[in-house]
C-alpha cells in the first residue's frame, strides 16, 4: 500500500520564494506543497484543506507569521509549524518557538536544510501515530520533555510496555527521569484511573519497610496502635513503584519476592493472607547485577523484577534536548518569580551545552531556577550561573557533536550566539569558546549566512 503524502502548506508574501520552494520540493513524493501569500489566506485554505506541515514567514503584511502561528496552534493544535525569518527579527523568532514553533529557519532558503527538518517531523509524526499524547505539545510525551531520536525511542518503549502487565526494572543514574518513566507507563496502561503509589526505599529504615510496605496489626510492634494497610493494598488495581530497589533489606526482598510470584503477604503482625492485583515497576541507580554477585540482592528477585528493563538516558546523552529543556524550565520558573526576563543568552545556553551535568535533568532544573533568582536583567547571562558551570575543564562543546541531532543542536546554537553579537565572527567565537576558524569552517558546514536573496556565502562583520 501507497505511503500517505504529507500535506505542506508555504506561506509567504515574495512570490520568488513561493516559487523557489514548490520548484525545489517538486520531486520528493513524500509531500503535497501548496502556498499562500499571507496568514489570512493560509488560515482560509487550511480551514478546507487539512495541512499536516506549514512553513511560514514571520515577517508578511495583513497577518504576520507569529500570529499565524498562534491561530494554527489554537485551532489545529496538531499541525507542525515551522518559522522562516531573517536575523533581524531572532528574536520573534524565539517567540515563535515558545508559542509552539516546530523550529525556526533563516532566510535565504536552505533547501537541504528544511528537507532535514522535514525529515525529523515526518518521523515524529510516526512515531505520534503509534504512542499518542497530549494534543497541542509536540515535545512533550506525559510529563517527559525531549525531542532528541533516544526519546523518542523511550517513548516507543514505554508505549509497548504499558500495554502489558510485566513487572519493569527502569536503570539510570541519578536525575534522569526514572520516575518520571513509571508514571508514564501507568499512565499509558489500562490501570491508569487506578493508585499509582510511589515508595522510597532508600528512605525507610529496615526496621519500619516491612510495616510500610505490606501494612501492620494492631500490637505488631510498640506504637502500632491500630491496623494500617500497607503501600501494596493502597496500590491494589494500580501500579506501585518502588524506587532505589536495591536498597531494600534481604529480609524484605524474601517478601517482595512471594508478592511477585504469588500475588498475596501478610500484614506484620497477622495470619491472613492478603490478595493484591498490583503491577510492580522498579527503579535503581546501582548495578544489581554486580549486587546479585556480592549476595546484597536476591538473584531470584532480580529475575523476577526484570521482565522488562528500560534505561533512563543522562543528559549527556541527549545534548540536543539541552537547549529545549533549558528553556522549558525556564518559562516554568520565570512565571512563578513573575520577573520581566526575556529568554537565556546565546553565551549561557553554550555553557549549558558543554557542561558534563553529572546530575541530569534535575541538575538542570536547579540550574535554571538559580539563575532566574538571581538575573536582574533582561537575560540570563553566563554570569547568573552557578559557580560549578564555570570551574569544568572546557570541554569543547562545538567539537563533539557529531551525529545528525546534536549537528542540529549545534546550528542552533551557533546562530543564536551569532545573532546576539551582530554577526561579530571573533566575539561570538569567543563566547562559543573555539577559534574564529573553527566557527567559519562550522558556519560553511552548516550553511549558516546572514539573510540575503543574493548572497551564498556568510556575511559578517569580521573585526578587522
Amino acid at each position: 500500500m501507497a505511503t500517505e503524502k504529507c500535506r505542506i502548506l508555504y506561506v509567504d508574501d515574495e512570490p520568488a520564494y513561493c516559487r523557489l520552494f514548490s520548484r525545489s520540493m517538486a520531486d520528493d513524493d513524500r509531500f503535497i506543497i501548496r502556498t499562500a501569500a499571507h496568514g489570512e489566506e493560509a488560515l482560509s485554505i487550511l480551514r478546507t484543506e487539512p495541512h499536516e506541515i506549514v512553513l511560514t514567514d514571520l515577517l508578511m503584511p495583513r497577518m504576520d507569521g507569529l500570529t499565524l502561528l498562534e491561530e494554527v496552534k489554537r485551532l489545529w493544535p496538531e499541525v507542525f509549524v515551522l518559522i522562516l525569518t531573517g536575523v533581524d527579527s531572532a528574536d520573534k523568532a524565539v517567540k515563535a518557538m515558545k508559542s509552539g514553533a516546530y523550529d525556526y529557519i533563516l532566510k535565504p532558503l536552505d533547501i537541504d536544510m528544511i528537507r532535514r527538518q522535514l525529515g525529523k517531523i515526518l518521523q515524529h509524526r510516526q512515531l505520534l501515530k503509534e504512542t499518542p499524547q497530549p494534543v497541542g505539545d509536540t515535545f512533550r510525551f506525559e510529563n517527559m520533555v525531549g525531542k532528541d531520536q533516544v526519546m523518542f525511542e523511550l517513548y516507543e518503549k514505554i508505549q509497548q510496555v504499558a500495554q502489558s502487565n510485566a513487572t519493569v526494572l527502569i536503570t539510570g543514574e541519578s536525575g534522569t527521569g526514572k520516575e518520571l518513566i513509571a508514571e508514564a507507563i501507568h499512565a499509558r496502561s489500562r490501570r491508569r484511573d487506578k493508585p499509582f503509589v510511589r515508595v522510597n526505599c532508600a528512605a525507610l529504615t529496615e526496621t519500619l519497610i516491612n510495616s510500610t510496605l505490606f501494612g501492620h496489626e494492631r500490637g505488631a510492634f510498640t506504637g502500632a496502635m491500630a491496623r494500617k494497610a500497607g503501600f501494596f493494598e493502597v496500590a491494589s488495581g494500580g501500579t506501585i513503584f518502588l524506587d532505589e530497589i536495591g536498597d531494600i533489606p534481604i529480609q524484605t526482598q524474601v517478601a517482595l519476592l512471594r508478592v511477585l510470584e504469588m500475588g498475596s503477604f501478610q500484614r506484620v503482625g497477622g495470619t491472613e493472607t492478603i490478595k493484591v492485583d498490583v503491577r510492580v515497576i522498579c527503579a535503581t541507580n546501582q548495578d544489581l547485577s554486580a549486587a546479585v554477585k556480592e549476595k546484597t540482592f536476591r538473584e531470584d528477585l532480580y529475575y523476577r523484577i526484570n521482565v522488562v528493563s528500560l534505561h533512563g538516558p543522562s543528559l549527556r546523552s541527549r545534548k540536543s534536548d539541552i537547549p529545549l529543556l533549558a528553556n522549558f524550565f525556564f518559562e516554568m520558573y520565570r512565571r512563578k518569580s513573575e520577573k520581566r526576563i526575556s529568554g537565556i543568552s546565546g553565551a549561557a545556553m553554550a555553557m549549558l551545552c558543554e557542561y558534563s551535568w553529572p546530575g541530569n535533568v534535575r541538575q538542570l532544573a536547579n540550574v535554571i531556577e538559580h539563575s532566574v533568582i538571581f538575573c536582574q536583567g533582561r537575560q540570563i547571562l553566563p554570569d547568573h550561573l552557578p559557580k560549578e558551570l564555570h570551574q569544568e575543564p572546557h570541554t569543547d562543546f562545538l567539537l563533539t557533536l557529531h551525529d545528525s541531532s546534536l549537528s542540529s543542536a549545534e546550528a542552533t546554537l551557533i546562530r543564536a550566539v551569532l545573532e546576539e553579537h551582530d554577526w561579530h565572527l571573533t566575539q561570538s567565537a569567543e563566547a562559543l569558546g573555539v577559534a574564529r576558524g573553527t566557527l567559519y569552517s562550522k558556519m560553511e558546514r552548516h550553511h549558516i549566512m546572514k539573510p540575503s536573496l543574493f548572497h551564498h556565502r556568510p556575511i559578517l562583520n569580521t573585526d578587522i
